[in-house]
């Protein structure tokens, strides 16, 4: 009989300080490979302006990085459960925007 393995996932939710949306960080300060660097870029996980990323999209590489470690996610892969993500987090949003009116 084969084991079925059961595999949960963590929303977290990053926010920025006020001030902080056009602050650029090193992509070398993210503590990855240049060529993944690049490989992000070409599934448009992240922008990349002259070896910076916007500090906004740091917490996107590590969402990234962290469904393909603790998942064994493919990149592309990753990149589509990203979008997914942040657009459950948008209805989320505006579900609890709308529960205010």
């Amino acid at each position: 009989m084969r084991a079925v393995r059961k595999y949960y996932i963590q929303l977290y939710r990053h926010t920025l300080s006020a001030g902080d949306e056009d602050a650029w960080v090193d992509a070398g300060a993210l503590e990855i490979h240049p060529d993944l660097v690049q490989q992000l870029e070409e599934f448009g996980i992240v922008e990349i302006r002259r070896g910076l990323i916007p500090a906004s999209q740091a917490a996107r590489v590590q969402k990234v990085l962290r469904l393909r470690r603790s998942l064994g996610v493919n990149l592309p892969g990753a990149a589509i459960i990203l979008e997914l993500l942040e657009r459950i987090e948008q209805l989320q949003d505006e579900i609890e925007r709308l529960k205010r009116r």
